[in-house]
C-alpha cells in the first residue's frame, strides 16, 4: 500500500481501488507559489462546496462527481492522472 506524509483517501469502486491526490497537489501549489493554500481558497476558485472538497482531501471512501475532477483538473493545471491513481487491489486477478 502506498504510504507518504500526506493523508491520502481512498475509493472502492466494484473492486477497483481510486487515489485522490489533492493534498499533494496542494502541498506542490504552495511549494511553488511560497505561499500557504488553503482548502477553502481552492475550493472557491473551482466552483466547489468547501465542505465537498475537505471531504475529497480527507473521508476515505467519499466518492465524487466527475465534474468535480474536471474543476480540480483546470485549477491545478494538471491531467486526471495527476490527480487520482489507480491502486491495484488484492481481489483483481
Amino acid at each position: 500500500m502506498f504510504v507518504n506524509k500526506f493523508k491520502c483517501f481512498f475509493v472502492l469502486l466494484g473492486g477497483i481501488v481510486l487515489r485522490f491526490k489533492v493534498k499533494e497537489l496542494i502541498a506542490d501549489k504552495e511549494f511553488n507559489e511560497e505561499r500557504k493554500v488553503t482548502i477553502a481558497e481552492v475550493a472557491e476558485a473551482c466552483g466547489m462546496n468547501r465542505m465537498t472538497l475537505t471531504k475529497i482531501c480527507n473521508q476515505k471512501g467519499y466518492s465524487t462527481v466527475t465534474d468535480n475532477l474536471d474543476k480540480l483538473c483546470d485549477y491545478f493545471g494538471c491531467k486526471i492522472e495527476d490527480l487520482v491513481l489507480h491502486m491495484p487491489s488484492d481481489k483483481e486477478s
